[in-house]
């Protein structure tokens, strides 16, 4: 049974891996796809078409309803939608004056502090450096980068606190009925940023066009990479979690140079090969850390 236990571990570590690149993938795609509605709904009712199809279709999805709610859970699925909500809104008001790419870049602030306040192992400090350097590299110090507007970058940076914070609550209650958390944090979110955008959103309603794509935007954005986080969240440790989100900017910056026409520089290219530096090395850590069944990579049970 033991052995049997061993082997089963690295596989689903392996699959959590995998649920959080596709994670990644699909809401870099799908926020390029949002981003095309700003001129007709803003940022704002963007955010509110989001985070509303895709609270509708996790209903669909999970029925949360189906399974039992204590209030202590209940309060964390508030507070965890609360800040999935901010997070989504924020973000997107960053989006409006700065590339996305380089908002993400500067929104991951937040869940690397996460990694570092959480590491243990001296060899992880490594890989969050390269991280470091590349985020360094991406943020707004010299050159063309150092005219970003200081309004966005406040965005993306309440983001990256928001974004902390997800982490930090979605790992605690991802942890059983993971399913019904991010159904009902997404419903609560949905009410957190209607106030900001409901009248502009509501222009989608009579637009079928806008409709599909607010869908497809719900879906690609909230719906399945929340969902795929949430797998993850559950068994991968918080440290390399947080160390493996730095493909986001990576992935995000591809994303916005193939669907946004948004160029990438060679200082921007250098940044892509440190956080990739940094994702591969937390990658190979965290295989020999569970081979050697360290506690700090402890599975959820």
């Amino acid at each position: 049974m033991m052995n049997f236990t061993a082997r089963a571990r690295p596989l689903a570590t392996l699959l959590c891996v995998l649920a959080l690149l596709a994670s990644m993938v699909s809401l870099a795609i799908g926020t390029s796809l949002a981003k095309h509605l700003f001129a007709v709904v803003g940022a704002e009712g963007t955010t509110v078409l989001r985070v509303g199809f895709a609270a509708i279709i996790l209903l669909a999805l999970y029925r949360p309803w189906t399974k039992p709610l204590d209030r202590g859970r209940g309060v964390l699925i508030a507070v965890y939608g609360t800040t999935l909500g901010f997070m989504n809104f924020l973000f997107y008001c960053a989006l409006r004056t700065i590339p996305l790419g380089l908002a993400v870049a500067i929104e991951f602030i937040g869940p690397l502090a996460v990694a570092l306040l959480a590491s243990r192992r001296a060899q992880d400090f490594v890989w969050i450096g390269f991280a470091v350097l590349g985020l360094a590299l991406l943020m707004p110090i010299s050159g063309p980068t150092s005219k970003l507007d200081p309004v966005g970058i406040a965005f993306a940076l309440g983001a990256g606190v928001c974004w902390a914070l997800y982490i930090v609550t979605g790992q605690r209650v991802g942890k059983a009925n993971g399913g019904q958390a991010v159904a009902l944090g997404m419903v609560v979110a949905a009410l957190v940023v209607a106030p900001f955008g409901a009248i502009n959103a509501s222009v989608a309603l009579d637009d079928k066009r806008l409709l599909l794509q607010s869908v497809g935007v719900a879906i690609l954005s909230s719906a399945l990479p929340y969902s795929l986080e949430m797998v993850a969240l559950r068994d991968l440790p918080r440290q390399t979690f947080g160390v493996l989100l730095s493909l986001e900017p990576v992935i995000c910056a591809l994303a916005g140079l193939a669907f946004l026409d948004e160029h990438l520089t060679v200082q921007q290219w250098t940044a892509i090969a440190c956080v990739i530096t940094a994702s591969a090395g937390s990658m190979a850590s965290l295989a020999r850390a569970t081979k050697s069944n360290s506690p700090n990579v402890t599975l959820a049970p």
